[in-house]
């Protein structure tokens, strides 16, 4: 490593150690809508989980989200260890399994897997939509339309566990845009199935998005604390990688995203999330540094809601 690469990195963790020790507020503050965090397992690459679950109550969380290959694989770890195993270890370490993301599942592939979810506690399971992309207009509201209709007995399965399936409105597939969230909203009659809102999916549209979440409303089934940055794609600098994180600079004001969350009373998930390039790796080289990275975030988060 150069010496102007080192010199760089050292600067960035400092800003990292520095504001994660920024206090946040206490419960007796004004108001009482609060976030509820859940800690994401791939922020830590393919870490142990024996060493990424004593990090969830280090970062404000009680809860993980479990995600598998390629951008982690905890969830491979579960299927090796065992289900019983995994639950014995939750309670080791004194953790709530609150999500898992299945994306290689499709949101056509989830029965067994939320039946595991309900098994070990769990409450979200996180996938995608799938295709078709690119459309507009009659044939995206269709297309939507006949998304939900196809969903319904998976929805029927996530009603009878008690789970809840979250569609994220992910680049380049059918739910994606700002309209095909309102037509789902539209055509959704289910709690038990909701959007999973990706603020950095929608780029170009950060205005709208407030009033988007408020028409959304009780659809909005969990939340990414994640904006857009070029290291979503590309490999970046660190200093430049996590600027998709709150509060390090990527441009994206959180405080009108939370104040239509408070209004509409969201209880769900809140995961403070990136993807480093290449997908799998730890996003900060120790454990400590991601979890102080992730406690950065939070204090950021924190301060928009007491402004």
């Amino acid at each position: 490593m150069s010496r102007q690469n080192d010199i760089s990195r050292r600067e960035v963790l400092a800003m990292v150690f520095a504001a994660a020790a920024i206090p946040l507020r206490s419960r007796a503050d004004e108001s009482d809508f609060r976030l509820k965090y859940i800690l994401a397992s791939a922020l830590y690459g393919t870490t142990d989980l024996d060493v990424i679950l004593p990090e969830v109550r280090k970062s404000g969380a009680e809860h993980i989200d479990i995600w598998c290959l390629k951008h982690g694989n905890q969830r491979e770890q579960i299927e090796s260890m065992g289900l019983d195993a995994f639950a014995a270890l939750l309670v080791k370490r004194d953790v709530k399994l609150g999500a898992m993301t299945r994306y290689p599942l499709g949101p056509f592939g989830l029965q067994d897997e939320m039946k595991v979810l309900q098994r070990l506690g769990g409450r979200v399971i996180v996938t995608g939509s799938g295709g078709p992309k690119g459309l507009a207009g009659d044939a995206l509201k269709t297309a939507v339309q006949s998304f939900i209709e196809k969903m319904k007995p998976h929805v029927a399965v996530a009603e009878n566990l008690g789970v809840t399936i979250a569609i994220e409105n992910h680049s380049g597939s059918l739910l994606s845009s700002v309209d095909s969230m309102r037509y789902f909203a539209e055509f959704n009659g289910s709690r038990n199935l909701g959007v999973a809102f990706a603020p950095h999916h929608l780029p170009d549209a950060v205005e709208q998005m407030p009033k988007l979440i408020e028409d959304l409303g009780p659809n909005v089934a969990f939340f990414y604390a994640q904006e857009y940055g070029s290291g979503f794609t590309e490999k970046l600098p660190k200093e430049k990688e996590l600027m998709q994180l709150p509060g390090f600079g990527g441009g994206l004001d959180y405080r009108p995203l939370l104040t239509a969350l408070k209004k509409i009373n969201y209880q769900g998930f809140v995961e403070i999330f990136m993807h480093p390039t290449p997908r799998g790796i730890p996003i900060l080289p120790t454990t400590q540094e991601i979890t102080a990275a992730v406690n950065k975030s939070r204090a950021y988060l924190e301060s928009c809601i007491s402004k």
